[in-house]
């Protein structure tokens, strides 16, 4: 267990990720306290460490041979060791052999652009806000999966790639709804509602395992 405080937090927060558990707290709570908390959520901490142990990493992925999901396909990973860059040759995916994560995720998103902009542009037509939309980007940040600017510009991150394709629609959905409500208010969420009622599923699995993505 790793502890992370500062003086700015005001409550607890829980964090699990493949073989590692942080709490971070703010700077005045005692150590036992935080103790007390892991053991009454050590459940949930084991159930989340078996799930990422059974789930290949980004990283690890990249072997010769191994199997990644792309937009809802399979695809397999070939290393050559003259290769340059990533070309994807039909469900086979040709990377490096020196670096190839690196190679894999410049691949990722530039493969990423055209079908998260079809996905974006149909989402705001259905919530009859096209006219609002900007531009559709693909995002690299590690604080969040997509965004949208106050001038309709939205940011989809390349990692939503591996995720199930409901999952990824969620996320188009929810940046696009933003182009009616910049907030998360109870107006926002009934434009997502509407077009998908079942957000609620979409936005636990990110919750859960979107830090095996």
């Amino acid at each position: 267990m790793t502890v992370k405080r500062s003086v700015r937090r005001r409550t607890v927060a829980l964090q699990v990720k493949p073989g590692e558990v942080t709490i971070y707290a703010p700077q005045r709570v005692p150590l036992r306290q935080l103790q007390d908390i892991l053991q009454q959520r050590r459940d949930w901490v084991k159930r989340h460490l078996a799930q990422y142990a059974a789930r290949p990493l980004a990283a690890q992925a990249c072997t010769d041979g191994a199997e990644l999901t792309f937009l809802g396909e399979t695809l397999t990973l070939r290393l050559e060791g003259d290769r340059k860059k990533a070309v994807r040759v039909d469900n086979d995916l040709l990377l490096p052999a020196d670096e190839p994560e690196r190679a894999l995720e410049r691949w990722t998103r530039a493969a990423c652009l055209t079908p998260y902009t079809a996905l974006v542009t149909e989402y705001a037509a259905v919530l009859g806000a096209a006219d609002r939309l900007g531009n559709v980007r693909v995002s690299a940040t590690s604080a969040r999966w997509g965004s949208c600017s106050s001038r309709g510009d939205i940011r989809l991150h390349w990692k939503l790639s591996r995720a199930p394709l409901d999952v990824l629609h969620y996320v188009a959905l929810h940046e696009a709804a933003h182009l009616l409500e910049m907030n998360h208010s109870p107006r926002y969420w009934a434009h997502v509602a509407r077009v998908m009622p079942g957000w609620q599923t979409h936005r636990r699995w990110l919750r859960e395992y979107g830090q095996t993505l």
